[in-house]
């Protein structure tokens, strides 16, 4: 029996680890631009504020990019603040095409 709640506290031990390391994870990319594919085919890219834990996302100064029927991306729309659910994200990158922006500020 004491070998069971030996495993059990390192499974916790283990979920706890992780946890921090996606926490941080997370916390590193914040104020960093975000690429998001979504299921209909936009693309929007902003700067990444928020998440939780549905995997919805929260993006600043974001504009959104559709492709034409050729196939050729058309000229971008501001959207400015915008909540992506998670369930309609296909893929997410970091952007590295344009200059961070810092929303949060240190005084």
């Amino acid at each position: 029996m004491s070998a069971l709640s030996e495993q059990a506290q390192q499974a916790v031990t283990e979920a706890i680890k992780n946890t921090e390391d996606g926490k941080a994870k997370l916390r590193k990319w914040l104020n960093m631009n975000f690429r998001i594919e979504m299921t209909d085919g936009r693309v929007l890219i902003g700067v990444f504020l928020c998440t939780d834990r549905d995997a919805n996302v929260i993006l600043g100064a974001c504009s959104e990019y559709l492709k034409s029927g050729d196939g050729e991306t058309e000229e971008p729309r501001v959207l400015g603040l915008v909540m992506v659910p998670g369930r309609h994200i296909v893929s997410i990158q970091l952007d590295d095409t344009t200059p961070p922006q810092m929303y949060c500020y240190d005084e």
